[in-house]
Parts: structure tokens; sequence; C-alpha cells
């Protein structure tokens, strides 16, 4: 587990790691580039291949590598209790991969669902561009309904995957990286409790630079249903300081240390 610069958790964990999506603005995918090491030879890796690791490997210098087999999707065993006896916090989980893609096996999501039910000091955040699996592990009795429990769906514009159908309790959305105004309104954000609003970092020659009034629009949508709302720093040149909302929708039940 990880301290992190991330402003809306105070850890990170990785137990799973690596991609199938190919975002062009992917920030875990260049971290890897500069941290990660590839796994053996590429003949090694066929598309789509998951890969597991029971110990940790060292580098040349003798320290672990953090991404042994690259941005390939790997479960990390040797992670997976490594926070039990850690005090609670607001952690999110698997920063580094998308837990719920297609790709994952089931028993991967349920060794790390396990591991979570083992350290119920801590509040957990779960983020996915693929809120059908959501559904599909719910409609097999996979997915917990627990309170400290919150499970997320990445939007970047108006046409992206959204829950299918209302996931139960704690559900949330991350807007980032805002590229387009998404017209949002009552019932655009399928009774979300928390919305994540943030822009494009890095130097990506396409970077779209979000408009005031494109995040205005995603406040008011979000201040019909009460829904928490939450700028990231990256918004401050847009919004200006003055006008950020940092809120947390567990402000009330107090936050977790």
């Amino acid at each position: 587990m990880n301290k992190t610069k991330i402003e809306w958790c105070d850890s990170t964990w990785n137990p799973v790691t690596g991609c199938y999506h190919d975002c062009p603005y992917c920030y875990a995918r260049r971290m890897v580039a500069r941290f990660g090491r590839k796994y053996g030879k590429s003949a090694d890796v066929k598309a789509h291949d998951v890969l597991e690791l029971s110990n940790p490997i060292k580098g040349e210098n003798g320290k672990y590598l953090p991404y042994p087999t690259g941005f390939v999707p790997t479960l990390h065993r040797y992670r997976l209790h490594e926070y039990r006896r850690k005090t609670g916090r607001t952690i999110f989980v698997c920063s580094m991969a998308d837990l719920f893609g297609d790709w994952v096996p089931d028993e991967w999501i349920e060794d790390v669902f396990a591991a979570c039910k083992a350290a119920p000091q801590h509040r957990y955040l779960f983020l996915t561009k693929n809120p059908q699996r959501l559904c599909d592990l719910a409609n097999q009795k996979i997915l917990p309904y627990e309170e400290n429990f919150w499970y997320g769906c990445t939007l970047d514009n108006k046409s992206a995957r959204r829950y299918p159908r209302r996931i139960r309790d704690n559900t949330f959305l991350s807007i980032e990286p805002l590229t387009e105004y998404m017209n949002a309104g009552l019932g655009s954000f399928g009774g979300a409790k928390w919305i994540i609003i943030g822009a494009e970092t890095g130097n990506r020659k396409e970077k779209v630079v979000p408009q005031k009034e494109w995040i205005d629009n995603i406040c008011e949508a979000a201040n019909l249903t009460q829904a928490a709302v939450f700028m990231k720093d990256s918004l401050i040149p847009v919004m200006g300081e003055e006008n950020m909302r940092r809120e947390f929708p567990w402000a009330n039940e107090g936050k977790k240390k």
C-alpha cells in the first residue's frame, strides 16, 4: 500500500496491475513505461494473456520491481495482505489496473474482495471503465455490498459506458479526464452519490482543456440529486480556487483514520 498524490483517497493498493484498455491519456501506462520491466521475451506474452506472481521480483539493483510484468494484467499474490495491520484509511484499489476488465478472472476479483473483508478498518474505492462487469458480478452474487466498499465508473465523454442498471448502495463516477460537454441533467448519473471531476494532465498533443461551463453543468446535475462533488486540483486553472468543491459523500459519518 502506498501513499498517493490522488486527492480523493489516502493510499493506493495494487494487488492487480496492468490493463488492456487502450486509453490515449493513460497515466498508469506512462508510469509503467518509466518504472516497469518487460516480462520475459515478447513471445512469452500473447494478446490478452494474464499472469500471476507468488513472490516479488528484484531488479538488477537488488530492489523489488513495482511492475515486473510491465502492463500485462498481473495478480501479485504477495500483495494481497500487505495492508491488513495498517490503520484505517481510504484506499483506491488497483489504481494501476482495471480490476473489472473483461480479461480479469473472477477468481482474482474474489481474492481481492476477500482481502478487503479481512481488513474492514479501511474504506475501499473500486473504479472501472467496464461497469457491465460489476452488474454481471452482482448477478452472480460475487459483488459484495459492504458499507466500506464504493464502486465507481470512469466517464470521459457523454457516450462512455455507464451502469446498465443501478448498482445498490455506494456508487460514484469519475469524470476524468473531462473531454467534452456532458449535457448532464436529472438522472444523468444513475443515482451515484459522488461525482469526481478532473482535467487531463500531462503534455499529450491532443490534450483537451475543459471549459468552465462543462463543469458547471455537471455540478448542477449533481445538485439535483444531492450527490457530493469533488474537483481535482487539475481544475483550479479553469474554476479558480474560490470555486473548487472538494466534498466526500461519507463526510457526515466521519472519515476513517
